[in-house]
């Protein structure tokens, strides 16, 4: 890759479908603490070392919905992006491992099996709301502040779950559907997709609010506050 020999690595694994937004948290913990340094979040998903053969339901959606993606993000401490590129101003986690098997792998016959609970489109809301209100509120805002959603879209059923329990229009997660039928549910990188999509075509204006919900192992909610 052409790194020099002093970067400074931290992988994290383990966290799913989840996973990109506390690793945007550890960059920008890093950036923010050192104005002008460049940190680099990459988030790889390879969802087919994973694909496991049974009768099961839950395996069939599992296969069907997952599939592979990678996605990468620059951040700069102390430095305005470029428009049409957000700012990162806060962020906020919800766990409850009261569910905690409820989504993950698990080992059988030497292969690793996605475990997804059919739980979860009913968990999803609430998870997400318990992280989002916190996040909110801390900044003086509401959710009518919020012009862009950027929500993962673990699967149709849980999309259609959350838009119903936090009353957003269709048009709100509008990108989070179109990556959904376009790329799967790439795990970590799904959000970073959803993003991308926004920045793109969406048009996003000067003083914009958005907001990135993911959820995964945990069970987890992870949220994060962006302005353009």
């Amino acid at each position: 890759m052409g790194f020099r020999s002093g970067v400074q690595r931290a992988p994290i694994i383990g966290l799913g479908c989840g996973g990109a937004l506390p690793s945007l948290q550890r960059a920008c913990d890093f950036a923010q603490s050192r104005p002008g340094q460049v940190a680099l979040v990459l988030t790889v998903e390879i969802c087919s070392a994973c694909y496991y053969r049974d009768d099961t339901l839950e395996t069939v959606v599992g296969n069907a919905i997952c599939a592979d993606g990678a996605a990468a993000t620059l951040l700069i401490g102390g430095v305005p992006p470029d428009p049409p590129f957000p700012q990162i101003v806060d962020f906020e986690s919800f766990v409850d491992p009261e569910h905690l098997d409820k989504v993950g792998f698990e080992h059988r016959e030497g292969k690793l099996r996605i475990v997804l609970g059919s739980e979860v489109r009913h968990l999803a809301p609430g998870l997400m709301e318990s992280a989002l209100q916190p996040l909110l509120a801390r900044n003086g805002l509401s959710q009518s502040d919020i012009r862009f959603w950027v929500v993962h879209p673990g699967g149709r059923r849980v999309i259609d779950s959350v838009q119903k329990h936090l009353r957003l229009s269709d048009s709100a997660l509008e990108f989070s559907n179109s990556v959904l039928r376009n790329y799967g549910n790439m795990s970590s990188a799904t959000v970073m997709f959803v993003l991308d999509e926004i920045v793109r075509s969406g048009r996003p204006r000067s003083g914009d609010w958005g907001v990135m919900t993911a959820l995964g192992p945990g069970m987890a909610a992870e949220a994060a506050l962006i302005q353009w």
